[in-house]
């Protein structure tokens, strides 16, 4: 089971979240190409903010004293006789991912299903820091993207 909440903690994001949740809506229809498994329960906060947001975070949590387009944050829980739950944050900033589709011609709602597909595979134990793994990962997207009506972003 997938479930999912959206918070905008920036006033750029309130216009944009039914739209959002729409496009999860679609992208979950994807859930066995982006390896969702069966056994475990997965609860997901969409984490609508801004790049001093995720600066923070990125500067606290990952030592990195930037902004970035998303966050993904982890945690699983093994329940004796029960389900495997695991706890998502995905944290997007607004600013980024707007410069990000300006500069590389991208519509923005492209971009965020993109990112939102991306952070879907990290959240599955998908990593691209060797070069296979990042094509693979890759593969997977845009497999998925296409699935979806949206051309090949790489």
């Amino acid at each position: 089971m997938i479930k999912y909440n959206i918070l905008s903690k920036a006033i750029n994001w309130n216009k944009r979240v039914k739209k959002i949740d729409n496009i999860v809506k679609n992208i979950l229809i994807y859930k066995k190409e982006l390896k969702f498994l069966n056994n475990i329960n997965y609860e997901c906060n969409f984490v609508l903010a801004n790049d001093s947001y995720v600066k923070k975070l990125n500067n606290k949590y990952k030592n990195i004293n930037k902004t970035t387009d998303v966050l993904t944050f982890i945690s699983t829980i093994d329940f004796k006789n029960k389900k495997k739950k695991k706890y998502c944050d995905i944290i997007f900033s607004i600013e980024t991912i707007i410069s990000d589709s300006k500069k590389n011609k991208i519509d923005f709602y492209d971009h965020i299903t993109h990112l939102i597909i991306h952070s879907f595979l990290h959240i599955n134990n998908y990593i691209h820091e060797k070069i296979n793994d990042y094509l693979k990962m890759k593969r997977i997207e845009i497999k998925i993207l296409k699935k979806i009506g949206i051309d090949n972003p790489y």
